[in-house]
């Protein structure tokens, strides 16, 4: 199969993941070839960057801080060391001329990732829904053009940024209408988790609907009853990696607790992970 056609057929597939009538596509984020393993392994049907935690990992700031080539090379390790389809948070698109928009999503391509996430959040208070719509155009004209049917999650911070706190919902109708209309395949709207509101979202939006979970949200399953059909945890899965980290040091910076130790998995396990070796970011794996 070529990595064409490779694409092309995990990017149907991760279409069809929305559609599930039981239970939602759940997303447990990830930020490099290790993390995205493990969740591959623990038996997820796809795997999704989080731009927060790829950007801590590198040594930036979420929002708009990281390169471009730092984000693509971390997401080209993830793609090939993955054999489920795989979605990319491009926070903004990497850049606010149609050029570098474009550049962005030429590289998710190249990588092998069939989905992104794109944000509405660079303006203020958000970007225009009109510009947006139209950057949103641009994304789909792009991806149509080099033959792969990308999956474009279109994010609107309505709630998340606090800017509309009496016409968040409506905002939210307006926003999504035009973003569909432009050629997004989702709607994510991170912020809220009541479940009242997530099921009158999703029976006036016309595409799938992604909520952001965590400690304190719905199930799941409670969250597809209420109509989504995504559920991701974005940099959470992060927090709680890097949690465990802090916890280790304290302990035995401290006083010398190796207890903290316990339950990690094996150098074998581990190395495991990677038994056929990936080669670099984007290629395909090979066998030591």
């Amino acid at each position: 199969m070529t990595p064409h056609s490779s694409s092309a057929a995990k990017a149907e597939t991760f279409r069809n993941l929305h559609a599930a009538v039981h239970a939602p596509l759940v997303l447990v984020n990830v930020w490099d070839a290790a993390s995205a393993r493990m969740v591959e392994e623990a038996g997820a049907t796809a795997v999704a960057t989080s731009s927060s935690a790829v950007s801590w990992s590198l040594g930036y700031r979420d929002g708009d801080h990281l390169p471009r080539g730092l984000a693509m090379e971390a997401l080209g390790r993830i793609v090939a060391v993955t054999s489920v389809p795989v979605t990319a948070d491009v926070e903004t698109g990497y850049g606010r001329s149609d050029d570098e928009l474009r550049n962005t999503i030429l590289a998710v391509l190249k990588a092998g990732a069939v989905g992104i996430n794109l944000e509405d959040s660079a303006g203020e208070p958000l970007t225009d829904a009109a510009e947006q719509a139209r950057r949103i155009a641009l994304v789909r004209r792009t991806a149509d053009d080099a033959g792969i049917a990308l999956f474009i999650n279109a994010r609107t911070d309505t709630y998340l940024s606090g800017k509309f706190p009496d016409t968040a919902y409506e905002e939210t109708l307006r926003r999504s209408e035009a973003y569909l209309a432009a050629g997004a395949n989702g709607v994510f709207v991170p912020g809220v988790v009541d479940l009242h509101v997530l099921h009158e979202l999703s029976r006036h939006i016309a595409a799938p609907l992604n909520a952001l979970a965590g400690l304190g949200a719905p199930s799941p399953l409670e969250l597809h009853d209420a109509g989504v059909r995504r559920v991701s945890i974005g940099g959470n899965t992060a927090k709680a990696a890097y949690a465990t980290v802090a916890r280790v040091a304290t302990e035995i910076m401290g006083d010398g607790n190796w207890s903290a130790l316990a339950g990690s998995r094996s150098h074998e396990q581990m190395d495991a992970l990677f038994g056929s070796g990936p080669t670099g970011a984007g290629h395909e794996r090979v066998r030591r």
